[in-house]
């Protein structure tokens, strides 16, 4: 049987330009945790009308970036150091696979963009720069994402990591983990990464996000 096939709608479009922009605003700071979203605001900024305005904070409420309680907020999430561990387990689930797919895939060029954003990461946390540490570890999974070649899991993380990571975007990051362990734990990814070893790689970063049972790998 014949399959329908449709080009996006306008609407569509413009649902999606508004979420990206919102989504963008949300990520480099423009709007704040907790900020409440206000629709006649978003209209005036935005320039299209309501509907496609709410179904944007809708997926972005899905995503994690907002928070909606009907007939009393719409906001910006706001980190909790309560939700810390939580968030990183989840995320560590998800790269660690992502980095145990892309490491024996990685091109000679990639893997040298890889090592160059783990060394700048690594030295933000060696100075507890938390906010670049937020940043720029988000940046270099989102290489091993772009690498590991399974798009339904690529699909997955770009639909959830975000909404995960801004939840860590706490100032006092550095007291609430073993900050020192997880440097440690960023400088065994690199050389894992930097020498091809995948399983190495894939509980380095399961370490780093502090999901369980590395210290039974480390005693065998």
């Amino acid at each position: 049987m014949p399959v329908p096939s449709s080009a996006p709608t306008e609407h569509q479009l413009l649902r999606d330009t508004v979420r990206h922009k919102i989504h963008a605003a949300i990520m480099d700071g423009t709007l704040e945790p907790g900020e409440r979203l206000n629709d006649d605001e978003l209209i005036a900024w935005l320039g299209v009308s309501r509907t496609p305005i709410r179904e944007a904070l809708s997926q972005l409420a899905r995503a994690g970036l907002i928070e909606m309680a009907p007939n009393r907020y719409t906001r910006v999430t706001t980190p909790k150091a309560e939700e810390v561990v939580e968030a990183m387990q989840t995320l560590g689930v998800l790269f660690g696979g992502v980095v145990r797919l892309a490491v024996p895939r990685l091109t000679a060029p990639t893997r040298k963009k890889i090592l160059a954003q783990l060394d700048r990461t690594i030295t933000e946390l060696d100075a507890h720069d938390v906010p670049a540490v937020n940043h720029d570890a988000l940046s270099v999974f989102g290489l091993y994402v772009d690498a590991c070649g399974n798009e339904n899991l690529q699909r997955v993380c770009r639909d959830t990591t975000d909404g995960l990571a801004f939840r860590l975007r706490l100032p006092n990051l550095d007291e609430l983990i073993d900050w020192d362990q997880m440097t440690a734990d960023f400088r065994r990814l690199r050389d894992a990464t930097e020498s091809g070893d995948n399983i190495a790689a894939e509980l380095a970063t399961e370490a780093i996000h502090l999901l369980p049972g590395e210290k039974r790998h480390r005693s065998s």
